[in-house]
């Protein structure tokens, strides 16, 4: 039976991620994973925090803060954003924290070396003479010498996507420092791509269906594919087993090496602690298991080339991706989130302003699925305002209200000659009715919320032609009828929301006066005449509140 193995890019624990990540990377993860389960699917969730590198040993020892107690502190931190805007995940560990990590990254240096994939140079490389150590791309700042970016790193251009030879930077600099490194001479081993391409993964990325801007990336990549070192000389990672160092002193793996293998000590360790040490097999090692990648364009190489190539060079039957949904850039209304640059926002001011699953809302409607797209907070506020609020809000209020005040707060009966006139209205006259689960499936999460505020207009639209406050002095059979109708809407409704909207979802479902977790019902797809109506009349309502206040305009 399929199952899927869903995965989130792993956030590097050195510092606060931003609603660029969220857009990117988190939030479509959560919705996919909420609505595959409602629909029956097995799905296993997994992230965690990227806790190694140079990155990291600097800013920890600036603030004079052991490593473990660092990155400690920022998995805290960025578990706690993801808290606020209820994204959830089945584990979220971290590379340095996680028992099973160690092991498993320094198993693929094993098998990937045995199986030939793994070669050893002397090499040179930029050293800092002023912090006395290598340093890791990442630190080492310059210009592009392909397309002449100022702002290029030591591993990748920003601007033009190459995949960067530090060595070859113009006007080189210590990202720490300032000064100037000079070059010098180390070993290393190299995973051997080229071989892993030609053997057999530059053929399954050419056979594979991927996203139009994800196969547009990977195809840049194979023309002129390089080894890539999987060590550096570096004080805190995971040491290069000391039965295969042949006596080099220092050497750690990579942290681009070692972070993606965290997905699957990740699930090891989840499923040690559920007690079936095992079942990780399961999902990493079954044909029938769909691993599913979320992450940023940034990071297309790594999990489309880089990493299928580990996973089949340790010839472990390890699966290789099935989709890779990749977005583009999530950028703030002054240009890209970036918290080094300070283009970000004031977290705690702004969520003691706006509703978290408000901002949750709006991001998915705004998602970068295929190009660069800008989170505004104008049209934040138009989207809480006019989509929530006024859509949304404006069904579930009007109509529990006015139950609550004029039907002593019970659901009412329909009655038996109004039914085939009710549900041809409402399913068939009202405004076309799609299905959200669909278009999530396909990772077209903006059309899936769109999807959603379309079908809740459906239940505004049906309201507007019945006028049941009307019909109550004139017609209070039909007034009953309509409004029970409306009931059941609502409750489509609220199972509709509840990958998008989970809290509200709940809340909406309550006020139905409706029993357990809608997250727990099955996925609702699309009403059919005859089979959609579930709620019984004379049944009570819970309390109506406001779902989605409206809010003041973006500052």
């Amino acid at each position: 039976m399929t199952r899927y193995l869903v995965t989130s890019a792993l956030p590097y624990a050195n510092g606060p991620i931003h609603f660029g990540h969220v857009a990117g990377v988190y939030l479509p993860a959560d919705v996919y994973v909420r609505t595959l389960r409602m629909m029956g699917e097995e799905v296993l969730s997994i992230c965690g925090t990227d806790e190694y590198g140079v990155a990291i040993t600097l800013k920890a020892d600036q603030e004079g803060t052991p490593y473990p107690e660092y990155v400690k502190r920022w998995n805290h931190e960025i578990h706690s954003f993801f808290d606020r805007l209820h994204i959830e995940f089945d584990t979220f560990s971290g590379t340095s924290r996680c028992p099973q990590h160690e092991g498993t990254a320094q198993d693929f240096f094993r098998h990937l070396g045995a199986n030939g994939y793994l070669d050893k140079q002397e090499t040179t490389q930029l050293y800092c003479e002023t912090d006395e150590m290598f340093l890791a791309d990442r630190y080492v700042g310059g210009t592009c010498y392909v397309c002449g970016c100022e702002k290029a790193r030591g591993d990748e251009c920003p601007d033009c996507g190459t995949w960067i030879d530090p060595l070859r930077l113009i006007a080189p600099v210590c990202k720490q420092c300032g000064n100037t490194p000079v070059h010098r001479t180390t070993r290393h081993w190299y995973l051997n791509l080229p071989k892993l391409r030609d053997e057999h993964i530059g053929a399954w990325i050419n056979d594979h269906e991927w996203k139009p801007n994800v196969r547009a990336f990977i195809q840049n990549l194979l023309k002129d594919v390089p080894s890539r070192s999987v060590t550096r000389d570096l004080k805190w990672g995971v040491p290069v087993p000391e039965d295969l160092a042949e006596g080099e002193e220092g050497k750690r793996l990579y942290v681009w090496f070692d972070a993606p293998i965290g997905y699957i000590s990740f699930t090891k360790e989840l499923m040690a602690q559920r007690g079936t040490p095992d079942e990780w097999q399961r999902w990493w090692q079954d044909p029938e298991t769909r691993l599913v990648h979320f992450l940023g364009k940034d990071n297309i190489p790594f999990h489309c080339l880089v990493f299928p190539s580990m996973l089949w060079g340790t010839q472990q039957n390890y699966i290789l991706p099935w989709q890779v949904p990749a977005n583009e850039f999530y950028n703030l209304e002054a240009g890209k989130f970036s918290t080094s640059e300070g283009r970000t926002l004031d977290l705690d001011a702004f969520f003691a302003k706006y509703d978290p699953e408000a901002v949750r809302f709006y991001i998915l409607t705004t998602l970068p699925e295929t190009s660069d797209s800008t989170f505004s907070l104008e049209q934040m506020v138009l989207t809480i305002n006019s989509g929530l609020a006024g859509n949304l809000g404006n069904l579930a209020t009007r109509v529990l209200k006015f139950l609550a005040k004029n039907f002593d707060g019970v659901i009412p009966p329909i009655a038996p000659e109004h039914l085939d006139e009710m549900d041809h209205l409402m399913l068939g006259d009202c405004g076309e009715i799609g299905d959200p689960g669909i278009h999530v499936r396909e990772f077209r999460f903006r059309q899936a919320a769109a999807t959603l505020l379309a079908n809740s207009s459906v239940g505004n639209v049906f309201m507007q032609r019945t006028e049941p406050w009307a019909l109550r002095k004139t017609d209070p059979e039909r007034a009953a009828s309509a409004l029970n109708t409306l009931c059941e809407w609502i409750r489509w409704v609220a199972q509709w929301m509840a990958p998008f909207l989970p809290q509200k979802a709940q809340e909406l479902w309550e006020m139905l006066g409706c029993q357990g977790q809608v997250a727990q019902e099955p996925w609702p797809g699309i009403p059919q005449k005859g089979a959609w109506r579930r709620l019984e009349a004379g049944a009570r309502l819970g309390t109506p509140e406001a779902l989605f206040p409206r809010v003041e305009g973006g500052e």
